[in-house]
């Protein structure tokens, strides 16, 4: 475990990938229990060719952040809704299971493995990618015998460098993310090269992202990308209504639950792109940027602009209770953070 060196530029970081020295592995077999799971170096992973993810898609992720709080401590935010997120997900896609107390273990366990790449306090995070994968053998469109469970994490900085600044959107009406009955409340690897293309499409042509709408009356705003979506009219905010074509996003239920503690209303519903267009701020949620303010949308001939093109006051608010909460700025009366021991006794290989 050597970590970044003394002469690393923390400065220098994006949100990409940085190789780090370890990462957690665990396995088991189709209705068998979970191994004990490792720590190991971080490194290639042996696949068969006819692994259940590689031909039918059996795989399922989450994305989660470890801090340097300004207390001094290693956190991670809400992780046991990560946990049960990805059991639903692994339930769906007919994959065992990963029980919370297992999961969290393994995310402390990468985390304090490589706490000398967390990032000083306000100039990154640390990235935590938990994956499952259906990596046993299998011909035809059935369950893979045997599954692989794996965390890693990479150090980021920070989604915008010197402040919030808004982003400007285009609404898609030639593609939609999700349909009803389908997995797109599942964090499931198959759900996210899709949106590749598109959103591949509307960065040459000078926006940050497409917003999919509902794929059954093509009126309704389902999600940006792979955030979540709400737009404020009145001091009230609206975000689209978990319908299962949704992610059901942790710092969406983060963000309303500061609002309603604050004294706002927020109403999840169906949100047409008419009523967002004449919105007084909108944004986008989720972990990597955590709020990202939106300050145009364009739907074909027709182009918002929220204010004056700056970041609304209520979405500054929200996002500076955020951040506070999750940097230990400000107080947590959720109980959302979760201390990770740096000297956490690591299970190696």
């Amino acid at each position: 475990m050597t970590g970044p060196g003394e002469n690393f530029d923390w400065d220098s970081l994006t949100f990409s990938l940085t190789q780090t020295d370890m990462m957690y592995v665990a396995k088991c077999n189709l209705d068998e229990a979970w191994d004990e799971g490792e720590i190991r170096p971080y490194g290639m992973l042996e696949i068969d060719p006819a692994a259940g993810v590689l031909n039918y898609g059996q795989g399922i992720f989450e994305g989660m952040k470890a801090q340097r709080t300004l207390q001094g401590r290693i956190t991670l935010f809400r992780p046991e809704e990560n946990a049960r997120r990805f059991q639903r997900g692994a339930a769906r896609l007919g994959m065992p299971p990963v029980p919370e107390s297992m999961f969290i273990d393994a995310v402390e366990q990468a985390v304090a493995a490589n706490s000398a790449w967390i990032p000083p306090s306000g100039r990154g995070a640390l990235y935590v990618r938990p994956v499952l994968w259906g990596t046993g053998p299998i011909m035809g469109v059935a369950p893979a015998p045997s599954y692989t469970f794996c965390v890693y994490v990479t150090p980021v900085g920070p989604y915008f460098r010197g402040g919030l600044s808004c982003i400007d959107l285009l609404i898609s009406d030639q593609f939609h993310r999700a349909a009803p009955g389908g997995s797109g409340e599942v964090k499931a690897i198959g759900n996210y090269a899709p949106g590749m293309m598109p959103s591949k499409n509307a960065k040459k042509s000078g926006y940050a992202e497409v917003i999919y709408l509902d794929a059954v009356h093509h009126e309704y705003i389902e999600e940006v990308g792979a955030a979540n979506f709400f737009c404020i009219k009145d001091e009230v905010l609206y975000t689209p209504e978990l319908t299962g074509t949704i992610l059901p996003g942790i710092t969406r239920d983060s963000i309303i639950e500061i609002a309603r503690h604050r004294g706002y209303e927020v109403v999840e519903t169906l949100v047409s792109s008419k009523f967002a267009l004449a919105a007084d701020e909108s944004f986008c949620c989720g972990t990597a940027a955590v709020i990202s303010p939106i300050g145009t949308i364009t739907h074909g001939d027709s182009k918002s602009v929220f204010g004056d093109g700056g970041v609304g006051p209520i979405t500054r608010e929200l996002y500076n209770a955020l951040i506070g909460i999750q940097t230990e700025i400000a107080a947590d009366p959720f109980g959302w953070l979760h201390a990770v021991d740096e000297e956490l006794p690591l299970n190696l290989c």
